[in-house]
């Protein structure tokens, strides 16, 4: 080996080694300093009693199952504001559960927190994660997808699918046989979102089912992560796991999916005359925009925003539409007044389409609808992260801290919806009641700058798809398999939501 000038390497390997270990303890002291402040943060809100290992881990028995429901809800009973849960006595995550300190952490800069980095490989730098000025660009470029006039044509594929799920549910009915809702819900939305926001038809049934399938496995994957801290600490023991390597394989089959739905609708546009389509879709847009300098986004770029409105546009609708069908299935006497409603509508029609102007024609199926999103909670939490110094119900709270919104511990505390949470009473959605409710009392889709972009779109789905449903069949649950809930990225119910149907 070469010396220069008489240096000789291990001179400068031990020159080098000093610097290196301090540069180690610093970015190990900057860790631990910040955990020592999130602690402090942590430990002027009230919580569970935690373990001085282990945390709160205890109350959620591996997942969050309805241990750990039922503890959230003792909880908030207990403190209606806001509370702690401890993952490890370092690692803690303070939930905001009233109106009011939802509020007050909405009225600050936020970003998303670091629990939604895990989805990256995933869902990219796109419309979910991204903040600043790329979530600005994308909001704004993407909006015009869910205009008022964009969502009038989709009712018509609305009431395509229903009729396409009637017909698979009168088969069971035939038959005398039970089904599990979810699945059957999640491919009929998923059907919709590819036709709507896509232009696309045709996808096998083979792969739609396998779409489903990987996004159970990515909230599966979630509550895992969640609940080791190990994983937390050092990622790429994660990554080595074999949680990791089944991440890496939902990732890719994903991640194909999108690309072949971006490659068929640039061949269909190809094809398109000038004036074939006026109504530009939520693919066309990205696939046609261009910046000041002319500049398109890149496959990755449109890639990631396919992704996110592939999961988000059909996961969450189906959560909904199901959870809605097992309360009306729970309380026939609510489900016979749905039925008589949307009956009553229909009965002047030559026909049992249901059009754009039937949407606002239902409102004791709207009340149900929002009863069921509040007493199940399909999303059932979300996470930000402060961008600056702020005040919450009193505490300091620093920079990059982590801050839950607890949409189910929202949705079932008694200071806001009275002792009586637990019941499903549609009434409360009535809109005499309406106007004095709180306006962040009820917030399914998020609330502030950043709520679902896609929540009028959902909604108007979900209504033609529960009112198609109640006018033909009557909904029972499988009282031999009772449902028990798991909450994931979305509410769902661990081992199925079995129920059965007779026709009208």
């Amino acid at each position: 080996m070469i010396e220069l000038r008489g240096v000789r390497p291990k001179d400068v390997v031990a020159g080098l080694a000093v610097p290196v270990l301090v540069y180690m303890l610093l970015a190990v002291f900057k860790f631990l300093w910040e955990f020592w402040q999130f602690k402090l943060v942590g430990l002027q809100f009230p919580s569970p009693p935690f373990h001085w290992l282990y945390g709160n881990l205890h109350l959620t028995e591996g997942y969050f199952g309805e241990k750990f429901l039922a503890t959230t809800r003792e909880v908030v009973a207990r403190h209606p504001r806001a509370h702690a849960f401890w993952l490890t006595p370092l690692m803690v995550g303070v939930q905001l559960s009233h109106p009011e300190t939802i509020r007050q952490l909405l009225r600050v800069s936020t970003k998303k927190s670091e629990e939604y980095e895990h989805f990256r490989p995933w869902l990219g730098n796109g419309l979910l994660l991204s903040d600043g000025n790329v979530w600005k660009s994308r909001r704004r470029l993407i909006t015009p997808a869910f205009h008022f006039d964009a969502l009038k044509q989709y009712v018509s594929v609305y009431n395509k699918e229903a009729e396409q799920l009637i017909e698979k549910l009168s088969e069971f009915a035939e038959n005398g046989d039970c089904f599990e809702m979810f699945q059957h819900a999640s491919l009929c939305t998923l059907e919709i979102i590819l036709q709507c926001a896509f232009s696309t038809e045709g996808m096998s049934e083979q792969t739609k089912s396998g779409y489903v399938s990987a996004i159970h496995g990515f909230g599966q994957l979630q509550a895992g992560l969640d609940f080791n801290p190990i994983y937390s600490f050092f990622p790429s023991i994660y990554n080595l796991s074999p949680d990791g390597r089944k991440f890496r394989r939902l990732c890719d089959f994903t991640h194909r999916t999108a690309d072949d739905i971006i490659k068929t609708r640039r061949q269909q546009l190809v094809r398109l005359t000038t004036g074939q389509k006026k109504t530009l879709n939520f693919l066309d847009i990205l696939l046609k925009a261009r910046d000041e300098d002319g500049r398109g986004l890149t496959d990755v770029e449109i890639r990631q925003e396919v992704n996110i409105f592939l999961f988000a546009g059909h996961d969450t609708t189906a959560s909904a539409l199901s959870w809605t069908l097992y309360s009306l299935a729970q309380h026939p006497h609510h489900q016979d007044k749905v039925r008589e409603e949307v009956n009553g509508l229909l009965a002047d029609k030559e026909d049992v389409t249901i059009q754009w102007d039937d949407l606002s024609r239902f409102p004791y199926l709207t009340m149900c609808l929002k009863e069921a999103m509040r007493l199940h909670s399909p999303v059932a939490r979300i996470s930000r992260a402060t961008k600056e110094n702020c005040v919450i119900e009193g505490v300091n709270i620093p920079k990059d801290t982590y801050m839950g919104i607890d949409i189910y511990g929202l949705n079932h505390n008694p200071a806001v919806w009275g002792p009586d949470h637990m019941e499903f009473d549609p009434s409360r959605f009535h809109p005499d009641r309406l106007k004095d409710m709180d306006s962040h009392a009820f917030i399914p889709f998020s609330a502030g700058q950043r709520n679902c972009i896609g929540q009028n779109f959902a909604m108007n789905e979900e209504k033609v798809l529960l009112a198609r449903l109640i006018h033909k069949f009557v909904f029972e649950v499988d009282p031999s398999r009772p449902v028990v809930k798991e909450m994931g990225i979305l509410m769902m119910a661990r081992g199925g939501m079995w129920m059965k149907v007779t026709p009208v």
